[in-house]
């Protein structure tokens, strides 16, 4: 068998992870060990993270964690002491947000776990690390209310095959709870008949895919730009196409995330609806979160939206504010 060097494995992971400008191709440390620990290095990243944006978290954060090594004298792998990842973690919490530090720490046991697996270093000492402690009851991501949520998609042309796409696309999330990338993987066969009815087949984090039956509106959303756009006769094509330039045009690309959400920010402005920290989870948020206040069982919600436990589906859920807010109002001096 070819030997695969550093570089072909490189070559392989270009597209997925972003090389910084000016650097090594590894660690400083991690050369040091010799070739072998190099291609441990890029093997970790190739062979056991096939997640996209988990790679270029867990590069970042690990390269952050050589670099403070180095300052300290640590020249091979070998070194490495659990006082050094302490003292790394006790940075960080004095730099970063706990959930931050906590992700980073969990990126380098992960490293460390390979490399004593592969028989590079004898133990793991990031094992004995405590990460800080970190609670979440109630999640950060901003939640549309329901008649802002009900403006934001009917205050669009739908004159327009983009007009209708961007609709169609911010009805999935709220309606089904689809993440964005979930949502902007589809493809035109992903709306499938179910008897009378139709559902949407999303596939979700870790290769899980799972049928979510599609709300009567949501139907009608997706049937208006699928006939608009002409996609019926193209079933294995991408459902959410980007647009050439500025001519309205589809081409046959995906729409990517990151301009998911510049769309949804500016139909928001648009729409004059001020949230900050608007995002495209935000409309996730917002079709639980309408799903509970409707008397939805939390359950089902976690169903519907494919998480694993139901304590993630609560982060979503903000119907218990205006209930709060109810009450606290009940103190009248």
């Amino acid at each position: 068998m070819a030997d695969i060097g550093t570089e072909s494995i490189w070559s392989s992971l270009e597209r997925t992870i972003a090389k910084p400008s000016g650097s090594a191709p590894a660690p400083t440390v991690v050369v040091a060990t010799g070739s072998s620990g190099e291609k441990l290095f890029w093997e970790f990243f190739a062979g056991s993270l096939r997640n996209r944006n988990t790679r270029r978290a867990y590069l970042r954060a690990v390269q952050d964690f050589f670099a403070f090594l180095e300052g300290r004298g640590v020249g091979t792998l070998t070194e490495i002491r659990p006082l050094h990842v302490a003292a790394h973690v006790e940075a960080l919490t004095h730099s970063h947000a706990p959930a931050t530090a906590k992700l980073r720490l969990a990126a380098i046991r992960a490293l460390l776990d390979w490399m004593v697996v592969s028989q590079a270093i004898p133990s793991n000492p990031a094992a004995s690390v405590r990460a800080p402690r970190h609670v979440v009851r109630r999640g950060s991501t901003p939640v549309l209310a329901r008649e802002d949520a009900r403006r934001l998609l009917g205050s669009l042309r739908t004159d327009t095959v983009v007009g209708l796409r961007d609709p169609a696309l911010m009805a999935l999330m709220i309606y089904s709870f689809a993440r964005v990338g979930a949502a902007v993987a589809m493809w035109v066969e992903d709306l499938r008949p179910t008897g009378r009815r139709w559902s949407v087949r999303l596939r979700e984090k870790g290769g899980l895919a799972h049928e979510v039956p599609a709300h009567h509106n949501l139907e009608a959303w997706l049937h208006d730009y699928i006939e608009a756009a002409g996609l019926a006769d193209d079933p294995e094509g991408w459902l959410f196409r980007a647009v050439e330039g500025r001519t309205g045009r589809l081409t046959g690309r995906p729409l990517q995330a990151r301009n998911a959400l510049d769309m949804v920010r500016r139909r928001a402005r648009d729409a004059g609806i001020v949230v900050p920290g608007l995002c495209n989870h935000s409309l996730r948020a917002t079709g639980i979160t309408t799903y509970i206040a409707a008397g939805g069982a939390l359950e089902t919600a976690q169903a519907i939206a494919g998480h694993a436990s139901p304590r993630t589906t609560q982060l979503y859920d903000r119907s218990g504010d205006e209930i709060a807010l109810d009450e606290i109002e009940r103190i009248r001096l």
